[in-house]
Formats: C-alpha cells, sequence, structure tokens
C-alpha cells in the first residue's frame, strides 16, 4: 500500500525553475511530481545532481504547454516519453507515467499510463520509487522512506526478475550500498547478483565504466569491493581489479590526507610490477576508457619513475616535474598504503606537490637548428641530454646558462669529429 506523508521540497525541487515547470504541467488540472532520486536525495538533505518529473501527459502534449509557456524543450527521448525542460542553467527531465510491455535487458518496449503505481513498480529500488508533489505529499508505494533509514538497498519485487529486466541493476546495487547500505547487504538482492553475475558480460563498457567509478568514489569503496570480489562477481566485471587490500589500505591513506580520485582506487586494485601495463591496458580496453583517462589509469598504475615515501628531496622534485603534482600525489599515496607508510610521514612531499609551480626547460629545438644542426634525430636527442643535465642540476640553469652548455655540447662534438 502506498504511504502518504509530508516532505517539504528543497535545493532545486523549490526552485522558482522547477515550479514554474510544473505549473506548466498541472495548468489544466493533471497531476505532476518530482520523482526518482531527486526526491531521494531531498530525504537524505543532500543536493540532488538530477531533477526528474512524472505526468501522465503524453511527451507530444508536454513539448506543447512548455513551448507556450517559453520553456525551451530537448526531445531527449520521445520513444520513451522523455523530454527535457530548459530554464537558465536548469534541466528537468519529463517522462510521461509508462509500463513495462516487455523487456530487453538494457531497453523496454514501453506503454504509456495514468497509473502512478505501475509507473513506480517499473523502478530497481524501494527508495528509487519515491514521488513528491510540489506541495509536499511524498508517496512512498513500496517502503523507501524506513529502507533509506535503516540503510537497506532493496529490489521492488523479486531482486532476480529486476535484474533480468536490466543487468546494469546488478551493478547499481552495489554502487548504492556503498553509497547509502548500513549492515550486511540485502540478502535475497546479493543471492541474486551472485547468481546473474554472467549476465555483466554484455554490458556495454561505458555504463559499467560509469558505475563502477561512482563506486570507486565512496566512502565505503572498499568493503563493498572486497563483497564483489569474495562473491566471485568482480571475475566477470574486471577479474583485474582484484587487490582489495592495497584499496584499503590507500582508502585509510586518502581520508587522514582530504584526498580521493577514483582512478588511482582503480589503479591501487590492479597488479603492481610487470604486470601493470597488460593490466592497464584490459581495463581501459572493458571500461572504454577516453585516452585521457587511460593515460591518466596508466601514470598512475604504473608511473615512469619510482616514487615512495622515502625519496629524497632533489628526486622528489625530480618526480614532480616528470609527473606533475596531480600524479605524483596519487603514485605517492599509492606507494606509500603498498609500503604501510603511516599518513604524518607524507605531509611534508603533500605539502611540496601542492607547492609545485611548473618550471619550462629553457630551450626549444629551434635553438639547435639555428647553432648550424641540421633537422632530424640528433636534435632530439641533444634535447633530451640537455634536459637531463638541467634537472640534474636541479632546474636552476636558465637560459643563458642553457645555450652555454648547448655551445660547449656542440663545440666538443665539432672537435671529435661527431657532426
Amino acid at each position: 500500500m502506498t504511504s502518504v506523508r509530508s516532505l517539504v521540497p528543497t535545493g532545486p525541487l523549490a526552485s522558482v525553475a522547477s515550479r514554474r515547470v510544473l505549473q506548466s504541467l498541472m495548468r489544466t488540472g493533471q497531476e505532476a511530481r518530482f520523482v526518482g532520486g531527486c526526491v531521494r536525495d531531498c530525504l537524505l538533505e543532500i543536493q540532488a545532481a538530477d531533477i526528474d518529473i512524472a505526468t501522465p501527459l503524453p511527451p507530444e502534449e508536454v513539448m506543447r504547454r512548455l513551448k507556450a509557456d517559453g520553456i525551451r524543450v530537448v526531445p531527449t527521448g520521445l520513444k520513451h516519453g522523455t523530454v527535457t525542460a530548459i530554464i537558465g542553467n536548469e534541466t528537468f527531465e519529463i517522462t510521461t507515467l509508462r509500463q513495462d510491455v516487455e523487456t530487453f535487458g538494457r531497453s523496454a518496449r514501453v506503454a504509456f499510463t495514468d497509473d502512478w503505481l505501475a509507473d513506480a513498480a517499473r523502478r530497481d529500488f524501494t527508495f528509487n520509487a519515491m514521488s513528491l508533489t510540489v506541495d509536499g505529499e511524498l508517496y512512498d508505494p513500496f517502503g523507501g522512506v524506513p529502507d533509506l533509514t535503516a540503510g537497506r538497498v532493496r529490489f521492488i519485487g523479486d531482486a532476480e526478475t529486476r535484474i533480468r529486466e536490466d543487468v546494469l541493476r546488478l551493478l547499481r546495487f552495489f554502487r548504492f550500498y556503498a553509497r547509502l547500505g548500513k549492515g550486511p547487504p540485502d540478502t535475497a538482492a546479493l543471492d541474486a547478483c551472485t547468481r546473474l553475475a554472467p549476465l555483466v558480460g554484455g554490458l556495454s563498457g561505458e555504463r559499467v565504466r560509469e558505475e563502477l567509478l561512482k563506486l570507486l568514489a565512496t566512502d565505503r569503496a572498499a568493503e563493498v569491493w572486497r563483497i564483489m570480489v569474495d562473491q566471485g562477481i568482480m571475475e566477470h566485471v574486471l577479474p583485474q581489479a582484484v587487490a582489495v587490500d592495497r584499496l584499503a589500505a590507500l582508502d585509510r591513506l586518502e581520508w587522514m590526507v582530504g584526498e580521493t580520485e577514483p582512478l588511482a582506487r582503480l589503479a591501487a586494485l590492479l597488479p603492481a610490477g610487470p604486470l601493470a601495463h597488460s593490466a592497464v591496458e584490459a581495463v581501459a580496453d572493458r571500461l572504454r576508457f577516453s585516452n585521457f583517462q587511460r593515460d591518466r589509469l596508466a601514470a598512475i598504475a604504473a608511473p615512469v619513475v619510482d616514487v615512495h615515501p622515502d625519496l629524497p628531496f632533489k628526486s622528489r622534485r625530480i618526480a614532480l616535474h616528470r609527473l606533475g603534482p596531480e600524479i605524483y600525489r596519487a603514485v605517492l599515496l599509492l606507494s606509500a598504503a603498498a609500503m604501510g607508510t603511516p599518513a604524518f610521514e607524507l605531509f611534508e612531499p603533500l605539502a611540496e606537490a601542492s607547492a609545485w609551480r611548473e618550471i619550462p626547460f629553457p630551450l626549444r629545438g629551434q635553438d639547435i637548428l639555428d647553432r648550424g644542426q641540421p633537422p632530424g634525430p640528433e636534435v632530439g636527442r641533444l634535447m633530451g641530454e640537455l634536459e637531463r643535465w638541467w634537472i640534474a642540476h636541479d632546474f636552476q640553469p636558465d637560459r643563458d646558462a642553457c645555450l652555454a652548455e648547448l655551445e660547449r655540447r656542440l663545440a666538443s662534438a665539432a672537435s671529435t669529429g661527431e657532426q
């Protein structure tokens, strides 16, 4: 039975823009409500990232009304009854009430309806099936409020059925459990996830990536990842990412020094040493990483220079120059986690990284060409030698000193017949 209670809309749910959208949809008496995650987050008193609204109006009528009221509207998913309203920098995803006619794993054939309960029943978890009117009436058909209060992540109805309808829900279960769960996971849900884990292989890399990076950004990432490994689920998701002890150690250090980097947490889960490169490539391919994400993961998991808490001052500066402060910090924490280094020993090198400002090498290839060296590989080789000389002198030589060293090396090469 649907329970109804009072909840005052707050944050973006109470904005002038949101009321304007709802008033447009409700102009002739039809009901419109906030639904899903934004209602859940309102109950948790946290800022909702996305605002979803449901209405019994068909999408064409939704668009007509919004346009008539001067609200920009984009037909983002008409087939499934979804349009997006835009007012200033606020966006609202508006979906016609619907019920599933047939499901296909990650998609469904739907029919529009005016039945709020049927629409709520097609959602994944109890606390994502709540809806809220502009006047503060909270509808909770499946006990989402007590589940949210108790930290229970519970599927609506039969867990296995819900996962088979949409396999991504398996990963969403663990992501929400990491974010909101308390105590042991729901037994029925965990059993269903374990049985159906082989189905995850059919999910797109982009969808898996989104869920896993969100999970890794939570405070309980290591605890929940361990459950997925122990249950054999990660074998079907990312079999390379099972070094949970190192993730747990990294998590403790991050908490103490105020750092959180999901890609560093992913790197912590991968094998170290010679196997790091192949693991990075396999993970990046499976998760369809962008080139930026792939390079960043590789830079953290398999850094080009050695970084550890016992590096002397000069070596730390060289590492900062080679890696940049962000990668350096991530690699340092990862190394410290593996070595069991206490957090207080990291404060000095982390402070150095925060204060680090990139020092550009004073010379360019053109400086070598201007002194008669023909274009070719020799220019790059000489530039590399000069930069290593400059780094070995702790980045102190200025442009004039570097040019003098260039002249000296060219003269030496000429005198020995190497040119």
